[in-house]
């Protein structure tokens, strides 16, 4: 069994290339039972969640029969970590032969999850946002912040970078970081001023109070959610519901799982019907994308097991040679 390190992670994968193995996996499909929630109470009060994500195919990275493959991916999100230096969100991710069992690698969940949440909203942004679109802004700092900056430029031609957070100086760390990987990024301060004139927004907070003012998107803007992963996490307003075509990653997890889409769905805002489509239907063509240049779009996302399995099988099958 490889063990595979954060390092093994960055050197396997590319932007480009894993947004294109995930629009395959998501074309053919694979059986991804919806994760489960466990809530790890602590004494002083705080929580802590650990999920846990398994999936399993019939078919390798190369779409040939050859066994395919099972893997389950163990995370944890603590979001007090921050105060002590640490990611929110922790994880190892286990690939096994899909007919015997067998454990073929343990591979670094962090840094798995970073690169196929960011690159799932990268496969999103293919069919719904602008292809001209040049503007990205990204809320929130976290470890996941600079993947999003980076496989959004991946897929559009963006010419600006502009990066919020509540706490000014994490922002400006995230700006330089992309500022020395080549990327047009400088930090911003004000966030509806920046929601207003941003072709693409893209969220990754743990924030339980609507971050994003959908009445400031512009005509032909593309809204991006990734960080809410319970009901109770909320980064968009009902106004954005309401003026946006609504996608998801997945319809199982998205309508049991995410607040943005969890509570409007409870108050009647958004209809069941109303969502258009997910990567599924997206990927196979049973849903259309974007239809008009002035349409706003909102893409949410809250992780799916088919995303770690394709992209865990991408890193196995190029680091084992």
């Amino acid at each position: 069994m490889l063990t595979l390190s954060a390092g093994d992670v960055d050197t396997a994968l590319t932007f480009e290339g894993l947004v294109e193995t995930l629009r395959k996996a998501f074309h053919d499909g694979a059986v991804q039972p919806v994760r489960h929630h466990h809530t790890i109470e602590r004494p002083d009060g705080a929580a802590s969640t650990l999920l846990l994500m398994p999936a399993w195919n019939d078919f390798n990275a190369t779409g040939t029969s050859a066994g395919g493959y099972a893997g389950v991916k163990i995370v944890t999100v603590s979001p007090d970590n921050n105060k002590i230096g640490k990611p929110a969100v922790m994880g190892v991710y286990l690939l096994l032969d899909g007919v015997t069992g067998e454990p073929r690698a343990l591979i670094d969940g962090q840094r798995l999850t970073q690169w196929r949440t960011a690159c799932a909203s990268a496969l999103g942004a293919t069919y719904l946002a602008r292809k001209d679109a040049s503007r990205l802004l990204i809320v929130g700092a976290g470890a996941l912040s600079g993947f999003l900056a980076k496989a959004h430029c991946a897929v559009r031609p963006i010419a600006s970078v502009r990066v919020w957070n509540r706490t000014q100086a994490n922002a400006e760390k995230v700006a330089a970081q992309l500022r020395a990987e080549g990327l047009p990024a400088e930090a911003a301060a004000d966030l509806d001023a920046e929601v207003s004139l941003a072709d693409i927004v893209s969220c990754a907070t743990i924030s339980t109070t609507p971050l994003i003012k959908g009445a400031l998107l512009k005509p032909g803007a593309h809204l991006d959610l990734v960080g809410g992963f319970t009901p109770a996490m909320r980064e968009a307003d009902d106004d954005a519901i309401r003026r946006a075509r609504v996608f998801v990653d997945t319809r199982a997890g998205a309508t049991k799982e995410a607040g943005d889409i969890v509570q409007p769905l409870e108050s009647g805002v958004l209809k069941p019907e109303a969502i258009a489509g997910d990567l599924y239907d997206l990927t196979r063509g049973s849903a259309a994308g974007r239809g008009a240049a002035e349409e706003i779009t909102l893409f949410k996302s809250v992780g799916a097991a088919i995303e770690d399995l394709a992209a865990g099988v991408a890193v196995y099958e190029r680091m084992r040679n």
